[in-house]
């Protein structure tokens, strides 16, 4: 079993920038896809980013496409997530999470067992 903790998480202006940061224990994340989710208040959970676990199949909603970057450190064993020109609309809790699913379930949020706590994050206009 994989344990995540998110850090990086904050108030910041629209424009300005952010990087998450997801540190795994107890299992090599090698082993899982990775994905950034976030909840925004009165809102379903949805993903934001994935990465396979080869690294080879990115994705990310078309809201963020063009603006935030996953990436992954097996070595470090940690995810990142770096958000440019932030808006409003991004505001959310961040939830880094890992599935062990085959990539071709990557992009699916059912398949995702295992979640950090979250981190805040607000844009103010």
């Amino acid at each position: 079993q994989v344990q995540l903790v998110e850090s990086g998480g904050g108030l910041v202006q629209a424009g300005e920038s952010l990087r998450l940061s997801c540190a795994a224990s107890g299992r090599a994340i090698s082993l899982y896809n990775m994905g950034w989710f976030r909840q925004a208040p009165g809102k379903e959970r949805e993903l934001a980013a994935v990465i396979s676990r080869s690294g080879d199949t990115l994705y990310y909603v078309g809201s963020v496409k063009g603006r935030f970057t996953i990436s992954r450190d097996n070595a470090k064993n940690t995810v990142a997530l770096q958000m440019n020109s932030l808006k409003p609309d991004d505001t959310a809790v961040y939830y880094c999470a890992a599935s062990g699913y085959s990539e071709s379930y990557a992009r699916d949020i059912s398949k995702y067992a295992y979640w950090g706590q979250g981190t805040q994050v607000t844009v103010s206009s």
